[in-house]
């Protein structure tokens, strides 16, 4: 374990590199496509990228404990939004406006067919695929909340670390 804490930054960026992979797979290969709350469980990934990039290259300098810090969020942030998933999978809440298909305005019937030939429809509340029981949210809510505790874990104790040091 001590040589993951050590490598934390990496583990975070492999681990949203692995994620958003897997959902770029089930998208294109599986023709799993994405409602618009997967697709907002894909932009903290992204952002955890960005800011471990810009953690490997800043740790000598800054420590890896702000980054990893920002990292736990983005991690918080996608399980966040992933628990909405799954309770709008279950029945438990509505979704989002944006859950029951594209309602944007078009100017004639031809557009509109085009646009409805296009465009896969999926609703939030339907569940595309699980495993035992669960969905790709809920497994989204359990891998991004161990990350997040990973990282904040990490943090704190690379800040005693650089502390002792």
């Amino acid at each position: 374990m001590p040589i993951l804490r050590k490598n934390a930054l990496w583990v975070a960026l492999l681990a949203s590199m692995g994620a958003l992979g897997t959902a770029f797979v089930a998208q294109y290969v599986f023709d799993l496509w994405p409602c618009v709350l997967c697709l907002y469980q894909r932009w903290p990934y992204a952002a955890v990228i960005v800011i471990a990039i810009a953690g490997i290259a800043l740790q000598r300098r800054m420590g890896a404990g702000p980054f990893l810090l920002l990292c736990a969020v983005g991690f918080l942030a996608t399980a966040a939004i992933g628990g909405f998933h799954v309770g709008v999978e279950q029945g438990w809440w509505e979704g989002t406006a944006e859950c029951v298909g594209d309602t944007s305005k078009v100017d004639n019937l031809q557009d509109l067919k085009a646009k409805i030939m296009s465009t896969p429809i999926v609703r939030c509340d339907e569940v595309a695929w699980s495993l035992f029981g669960i969905s790709m949210a809920g497994y989204n809510v359990i891998a991004a909340t161990i990350l997040a505790v990973f990282c904040l874990f990490s943090a704190l104790t690379s800040r005693k670390s650089e502390l002792e040091a």
